[in-house]
């Protein structure tokens, strides 16, 4: 099953969901990463809740989460567009965190205090930037947490990761519903029935359900209007042309240091893994930048 993202509401308007499966384009993201088992299930976490609330975005909107713990894996990062396009990583890849008999403790990677951060480009002059406390540290949880409490909109989040014993991941995914202002109180009883009865998303694609078949089963009986199908895919943006720009914000101060070795400069891109090179005279040539 290629990954993508599914997407309805309801006829009244009342309730829409989103479902994706993400299983290629999270292990893509995991072995660029070089993540142990622990971190592949945060960081694939993360990377499919943001492809869910990619959900929401239209023509050129860009969506970032970012989650700072205070446990071994510091951050991360994983970014959307609303084509489908996401890429994500950990700045410590390695947890230490050993699986448990149970499946995966990841707030224990993640840290138990830290923030979830959401920077939105609308198209708008500055970015919108929210920001909360962790809730559970579980990230699905955190996820719903921002939704009903920073934008006000009844959100229920699930993200499902299976690895294999080899720490490939063979299914991975996610199911998010929202309840609209002034929304019947009785069907979002029934939906909050039917999630607390839904198999874990993981099982449900391991079983060969694709997004469309797990919305499908949970809105059974209730009226769905127009639905919409985005394929998701692990893409990055960086560039040459974009590193050099990123070089000379450094400043001339750190530009001539660099001009002055011997040895070109590497800078590696954090979510591709792409290594750029530039020689002491393309440093050079950045710095006559500055004196014009």
């Amino acid at each position: 099953m290629k990954d993508h993202l599914f997407r309805v509401a309801t006829k009244d308007g009342t309730l829409r969901a989103a479902a994706a499966v993400t299983t290629e384009l999270v292990d893509a993201i995991c072995q660029r990463q070089g993540t142990d088992p622990t971190a592949s299930v945060a960081l694939a976490r993360l990377v499919t809740g943001t492809a869910l609330m990619g959900s929401l975005l239209k023509g050129d909107q860009r969506l970032a989460l970012m989650i700072e713990g205070n446990g071994p894996l510091k951050k991360l990062h994983a970014e959307t567009d609303a084509m489908g396009q996401v890429r994500g990583s950990v700045k410590v890849p390695v947890s230490g965190v050993p699986p448990t008999e149970t499946g995966f403790d990841v707030p224990a990677a993640v840290g138990r205090a830290g923030f979830l951060h959401v920077i939105k480009d609308l198209g708008l002059k500055e970015p919108y930037r929210g920001m909360v406390m962790l809730y559970s540290s579980e990230i699905a949880e955190d996820i719903a947490y921002y939704l009903t409490s920073s934008e006000q909109v009844p959100s229920t989040v699930a993200l499902g990761v299976y690895l294999e014993k080899d720490g490939h991941i063979s299914a991975a995914g996610g199911l998010l519903v929202q309840a609209m202002p002034e929304g019947s109180e009785a069907l979002v009883s029934l939906l909050e029935e039917r999630l607390i009865s839904l198999p874990s998303i993981s099982t449900l694609l391991r079983d060969g359900k694709g997004p469309r078949q797990i919305i499908e089963e949970l809105f059974a009986g209730i009226p769905l209007g127009q639905a919409e199908e985005t394929p998701l895919e692990f893409r990055c943006t960086c560039s040459r042309p974009q590193v050099l720009g990123m070089l000379k914000t450094l400043g001339a101060e750190e530009l001539q240091e660099m001009a002055a070795k011997d040895e070109e400069t590497v800078v590696t891109c954090e979510f591709c893994k792409e290594s750029y090179t530039f020689s002491p005279a393309e440093i050079k040539a950045l710095l006559a930048g500055f004196d014009k």
